[in-house]
């Protein structure tokens, strides 16, 4: 391997590091996109339950945000109701958006990362590909005869050129799978964590203090 990196030249380090930091995303983004760090288990239904006549003491709120991407947006409906008096369904459910907006973002983390070295893993095979070109037309005789060329260094430039080309392809297309796939998975738990505010919302509705207020306006 050392003997191939040697052949390929210098520009095959910013493609060793761009792979190095590839595998970091991919591992992290596979341990932090578990369902059970987002999702985890039946946790609305035991959300509704605990909160069926009120909403429960800050130590369970906090409790169920730490829990997992879910229990933060359903924690934050709770919250807002605590921390509020006359909190108004409106009030609770821009809370909830608000702390789903967070958790997106923390799932989407790395992955424009891994969408750039994607992108810039070819583009970096291509420059290495140049720089081999022109150690090969610098080692023709001012002729342009290959006869009368450095042997060895017209083989250095040949080696830069198609080693670069391939560790840059070698880098790009597993980057790019995995990228689609995780945005993928993550468009997936976006959806489930909408869908699952939304129930929450309507059950927590009655708890606002402030739907009395706005029940009695309206007769």
């Amino acid at each position: 391997m050392l003997s191939i990196i040697q052949a390929a030249g210098w520009p095959i380090w910013p493609l060793i590091l761009c792979s190095v930091l590839a595998l970091a995303f991919v591992i992290e983004r596979f341990i932090q996109l578990k369902p059970g760090r987002v999702l985890g288990r039946n946790l609305v239904d035991e959300a509704i339950g605990v909160s069926r006549q009120s909403v429960p003491a800050p130590e369970t709120v906090n409790q169920l945000a730490e829990h997992s991407a879910l229990g933060s947006v359903l924690a934050a409906g709770w919250r807002a109701i605590n921390l509020n008096p006359r909190c108004s369904p409106g009030e609770m459910r821009a809370a909830m958006e608000a702390a789903g907006r967070e958790a997106a973002h923390r799932l989407e983390r790395y992955l424009p990362a891994l969408a750039t070295i994607a992108s810039a893993a070819p583009l970096l095979g291509l420059l290495g590909t140049v720089i081999g070109m022109i150690e090969i037309f610098g080692s023709q005789a001012p002729a342009g005869s290959l006869s009368g060329g450095n042997p060895a260094q017209l083989a250095h430039g040949i080696s830069v050129a198609l080693y670069n080309t391939a560790f840059g392809l070698m880098i790009a297309i597993p980057t790019l799978i995995f990228w689609r796939y995780f945005r993928a998975r993550v468009d997936g738990y976006v959806m489930t964590l909408e869908l699952a505010a939304e129930r929450f919302a309507r059950h927590l509705e009655p708890l606002c203090p402030g739907a009395a207020d706005a029940a009695g306006a309206a007769r």
